[in-house]
């Protein structure tokens, strides 16, 4: 519900529609805040976005949800009961992983359960299994809680009582070690240490490189479960959207915005409003950026000071994504599945030189399995998608989409085929659409096509992410996967209540920012 004070007053811009601009504008907006939002595309969601090829439809981006509660939470702010705008149900079993040996394992969501059938299928006992679950939840209690739901860059997060809890375990947290040595060491099976290892990539991190901390992943999955709205993943950009709009958000889709115009404040400028692409003006006292943090910076802050360091730093993993309108039913795949590489190490390789490897990790991901609505009855609506490189000007894509979707399509065949007969794949591919890291960088402005901002690769990446607000233009904030705590769909919400959290430290909620209109 709105909260009656002179906050009200406040006049808020916010620059993209994405999903923690959305949440960003419904946090604002139930503040009190006047809240804009300027959307250069014709619709909200950014890359929960979908894509229609013929009979088929696909989400565009994140095919995968955790976390519902921090969506459930901003109905909740607002007095609505949340299932009443967006239903989701959760997966009995969250992948189904296929190894080239012909080994498959079925995820199941619930601990003991999963651990049962890595015991029957690995070998592995299923109290260690548990005790490395265990242990990446502890991980995630004495420091997720704190470091992915507060700002890394204000004082006051550091002395709570949970950040001394913390520095007093500090030899839980495998800083030290690789996430890859933390498996190795924890679970040993080959199969079982890829597997783990992968969730490295939800990040868009090498597991070879990545900090031993980020073992805390596999509990989102195992232990807090994941889940599949009705309607697909876009089904959350209209929920969101929808929520925004009865609270009183004024939305502008079709309309980029070209600079972030600004005023000299004593020692530094400060963002009083935003100039868009027909050159129109509209004042703001405060301004919020959803958009990636280096364009941010690049494109609409041409003469302010820019923090050079961090968005100079490593960048994320890409992806190579085929959305495949398939006319048959392929009973061999669950909603989720994934086709493990033989040479893990190599594929790793590879992508930190800049390639795409000769067998890459493929993953099929298929909404018609609980949304039939998708794909045309008897047909199914493929999410294939391999991790891929950021961009860099020596790679040609064109060739590089050739050659793998031969492999890709090659693999699976092969694979689901059961190593021997072919499973009719390449026939049945009746609509085709493909996102490259170009792609993905034009039609979502992510950096080089990075889906998730900085990489994490080393111990200090939560630190160097860009803050939530700038250290060098007054009135101006961050949100989104760009900025802190990172990119993914449970981030980017949380990256927007950190920053109204941090908004209202800077800039008392209860006190208006004096009226700029006349200054520019």
């Amino acid at each position: 519900m709105l909260k009656p004070s002179t906050y009200a007053a406040s006049r808020i811009g916010i620059i993209g529609a994405g999903i923690a601009g959305l949440a960003a504008a419904i946090r604002l907006r139930l503040e009190g805040a006047h809240v804009e939002v300027f959307e250069a595309g014709a619709t909200a969601g950014g890359k929960l976005g979908e894509l229609v090829l013929g009979e088929y439809r696909f989400g565009i981006g994140p095919s995968l949800l955790t976390m519902p509660e921090y969506i459930d939470e901003l109905f909740e702010l607002a007095g609505e009961v949340p299932s009443d705008h967006f239903r989701y149900r959760r997966l009995d079993t969250v992948c189904r992983y296929v190894w080239e040996d012909g080994t498959r394992l079925d995820a199941r969501a619930d601990p003991k359960a999963f651990a049962k059938e890595v015991e029957r299928v690995l070998g592995v006992p299923a109290q260690r299994v548990l005790r490395t679950l265990a242990h990446g939840e502890e991980k995630y209690h004495l420091t997720g809680r704190t470091f992915l739901e507060k700002s890394l860059h204000t004082p006051k997060t550091w002395l709570t009582p949970e950040v001394g809890h913390a520095l007093t375990r500090l030899h839980r947290l495998d800083l030290t070690r690789t996430l890859h040595d933390v498996h190795q060491r924890d679970l040993g099976e080959p199969h079982l240490v890829q597997l783990f290892d992968r969730f490295a990539t939800y990040n868009g991190s090498n597991p070879y490189r990545a900090p031993g901390l980020l073992s805390m992943i596999a509990h989102f999955e195992h232990g807090a479960g994941a889940f599949v709205p009705e309607g697909g993943m876009p089904a959350i950009g209209r929920a969101l959207y929808g929520l925004a709009e009865r609270v009183g958000v004024i939305f502008h889709f079709e309309t980029p915005v070209a600079e972030i115009l600004t005023r000299h404040d004593s020692h530094r400028p400060r963002a009083v409003g935003l100039r868009l692409a027909d050159d129109r003006q509209v004042m703001f006292d405060r301004v919020v950026s959803n958009m990636d943090v280096f364009f941010t910076h690049d494109r609409l802050l041409p003469d302010a000071p820019a923090p050079t360091q961090v968005l100079a730093r490593e960048k994320s993993t890409s992806a190579l994504i085929f959305y495949w309108g398939v006319n048959k039913s392929f009973p061999e795949l669950d909603v989720h599945n994934i086709f493990f590489s033989d040479d893990y190490p190599g594929e790793f390789a590879a992508l930190e030189a800049g390639t795409l490897c000769d067998d890459p990790t493929v993953y099929v991901s298929i909404s018609a399995r609980y949304d039939p609505s998708a794909a045309p009855e008897g047909g199914e609506n493929w999410f294939v998608m391999i991790n891929a490189p950021f961009t860099t000007p020596e790679q040609n894509w064109p060739t590089l989409i050739e050659r793998t979707r031969e492999r890709v399509i090659r693999k699976l065949e092969r694979m689901l085929g059961n190593g021997g007969g072919k499973a009719g794949l390449r026939e049945a591919i009746v609509e085709e659409c493909v996102y490259d890291p170009t792609t993905i960088e034009a039609r979502t402005l992510s950096h080089l096509g990075a889906l998730y901002g900085t990489s994490s690769n080393d111990r200090m990446a939560a630190f160097m992410r860009h803050p939530n607000y700038s250290r060098h233009v007054d009135g101006l904030y961050f949100c989104g996967g760009s900025v802190h705590p990172g990119g993914g769909l449970p981030l980017c919400l949380l990256s927007a209540k950190i920053m109204t959290d941090v908004m209202a430290q800077r800039e008392p909620l209860s006190k208006p920012a004096p009226d700029l209109k006349d200054d520019v």
